[in-house]
């Protein structure tokens, strides 16, 4: 069974060339979240994320919540093993797909068959599971002849309907979603949306960070309300709603 532990994890980024003072009356006033240090070199260092101590099981599909700078994605960067903590330790077990920023690895000189192999070999996928899932991706782009033609020809929302269909031909234990929805046409939503049920029902673990209430509420079982970089509440989905939207 998959699972993910973590204990006390931070995540810090250094500032360097900016006057401390200043940057933190400038932070303050953007009012963008995390909380604003020095280190012993006098460097500005933002704490992201604040001493998390978190444990996602079997089952869970967790909505991820907060205002902007709250801490979400650079929870699912952590996560999705894109960031180290700075202090912690975080333990996962089980194979995770993340499905945060679409885009990398697209190569726009290259088709829309030949960045279905390159991408997919990215999110870790061999070649025979390439090839067995090619035709429900192909379908689910809904491009047709268009896969043939170098991505330069696409428009950005093209692009975006093919990502999204590589994305999500993954079989992950852990699944990570940043704010996915909203990619295309109505079809294309609907398949989209069928495509990310199915992934969800076939995954053990599920966090998904999106600003909409009803996806929350539809999906998840349990919500984590961030705030600042630390963990406000985590349990109940309407209980960390009402306190997300100030109605505790």
């Amino acid at each position: 069974m998959a699972k993910i532990d973590l204990q006390a994890v931070s995540v810090e980024f250094p500032i360097y060339n900016v006057n401390a003072r200043s940057f933190k009356k400038s932070f303050l006033r953007l009012a963008t979240g995390g909380s604003i240090m020095q280190d012993a070199n006098q460097h500005v260092v933002i704490k992201a994320l604040n001493e998390l101590t978190l444990s996602f099981r079997h089952g869970d599909q967790v909505g991820l919540i907060g205002h902007n700078g709250s801490g979400k994605s650079t929870l699912l960067r952590l996560l999705a093993n894109i960031y180290e903590p700075t202090q912690g330790r975080i333990a996962i077990d089980g194979r995770v797909s993340p499905m945060l920023d679409l885009m990398p690895g697209i190569e726009t000189e290259l088709t829309g068959y030949e960045n279905i192999k390159i991408r997919g070999s990215l999110l870790g996928l061999s070649k025979k599971e390439i090839r067995d899932n090619m035709n429900e991706i192909t379908e689910l782009t809904g491009l047709g002849d268009y896969l043939n033609m170098p991505i330069r020809t696409y428009s950005s929302g093209m692009m975006v309907r093919l990502a999204f269909a590589i994305s999500a031909c993954n079989q992950p234990d852990i699944l990570l979603i940043d704010e996915v929805f909203g990619a295309g046409d109505a079809d294309f939503m609907q398949r989209a949306r069928n495509k990310m049920i199915s992934l969800l029902n076939k995954s053990s673990i599920v966090v998904m960070a999106t600003h909409s209430d009803d996806l929350i509420k539809e999906f998840c079982n349990k919500t984590l309300l961030l705030e600042g970089g630390r963990i406000k509440y985590f349990g109940d989905t309407q209980t960390a709603l009402n306190l997300y939207h100030n109605k505790e």
